[in-house]
């Protein structure tokens, strides 16, 4: 089975170093690094995991689009792209609510946004010289201006982070891959792959022609209690915080409604806490791969069955290279 290493900002990059080092010695095939908050910048920690590496794929997971002008955004994965050729992978998403408006970003007509986005970006990396004029990105005859190294097209796959399903059939159309949330249920993947399969057809591919990774929260512990409420606390912090998950997690709407009356954004640990125990372990399971390393692997091969193509893992459990060796090659 195909398994990716995602990492957030649980651990410190030095040490995230080590896991995306490790990940790669037990056959992984890829690690994504996180950039959902204003927590920990995606490209910085990609390019500390390409330095102690040598062959596994280094993903954003997810970049908005809101926040870097095309131009430095091609440059920068051409940069990366220079460090570890081929290795890339270029994760775009559309960023959430109240984060976006609390920084002065208007998130209007986000689907245009990222069409116009991959097309430009991706004609960049393919070292076009490009005149674009859409309502979200001009260019005006402008180029990877690279003078003294390699002019060759950088092979990098553009992934669409997707959470409704009007950007997943999107996804499907444009781009080389759709990264599907996390904190949801393997029903809401299956519903996921109709709008694939719709993308896919408008581009004249079918469902097989895109991958499908899916995130999934694995918290995995021999205690299980312990496993599942580590799982509990993040999931009660999306419910309360991040709406676009809240609609598809696929949770109970009076506990999402619940939680919502004692979270705010931000949360600190007392609201978190207090909302925790709202959260029945069914709910837990429901949604993430949390449990004894059985357990977990039982929930992932529900996401597969469902039509994800790869896991990308999130590890909350202290033992992270537990993680990694329980789903790794054998």
């Amino acid at each position: 089975m195909r398994a990716a290493l995602y990492l957030q900002d649980m651990h410190p990059v030095r040490q995230g170093m080590e896991y995306a080092r490790y990940a790669e010695e037990r056959g992984f095939e890829a690690v994504w690094q996180a950039e959902s908050r204003l927590v920990r910048e995606a490209t910085v920690p990609m390019a500390a995991y390409a330095a102690v590496t040598s062959r596994i794929k280094i993903g954003s997971g997810v970049i908005p689009i809101w926040t870097r002008n095309v131009g430095l955004l091609a440059a920068t994965f051409a940069t990366l792209d220079e460090l570890a050729p081929g290795r890339m992978i270029l994760g775009l998403g559309a960023w959430w609510e109240p984060l976006a408006t609390k920084v002065g970003i208007d998130r209007r007509r986000p689907l245009r946004a990222m069409r116009e986005v991959v097309e430009s970006t991706r004609r960049l990396l393919a070292m076009e010289r490009v005149t674009y004029h859409g309502d979200f990105v001009n260019l005006d005859d402008v180029e990877i201006d690279i003078v003294h190294g390699d002019r060759a097209p950088k092979h990098v796959p553009i992934y669409v982070g997707a959470t409704g399903m009007q950007m997943m059939e999107l996804a499907a159309e444009i781009s080389d891959g759709v990264v599907l949330n996390y904190m949801v249920a393997p029903d809401y993947t299956r519903r996921a792959m109709e709008a694939i399969a719709a993308g896919a057809q408008r581009s004249g591919r079918s469902v097989d022609d895109i991958d499908r990774p899916q995130l999934v929260v694995c918290s995995l512990d021999e205690d299980r209690e312990l496993a599942l409420d580590r799982s509990r606390e993040l999931l009660t912090q999306y419910l309360g915080q991040q709406p676009h998950i809240m609609k598809a997690s696929g949770v109970d709407p009076a506990l999402v409604e619940a939680i919502g009356k004692v979270i705010t954004w931000p949360a600190g640990p007392e609201e978190i806490r207090k909302a925790m125990r709202l959260v029945p372990d069914d709910a837990v399971q429901m949604i993430s791969a949390s449990g004894t390393p059985s357990e977990c692997r039982a929930k992932v091969d529900e996401y597969i069955a469902a039509g994800a193509t790869c896991p990308i893992l999130y590890p909350l459990g202290d033992d992270v290279r537990l993680m990694i060796d329980t789903f790794a090659a054998p």
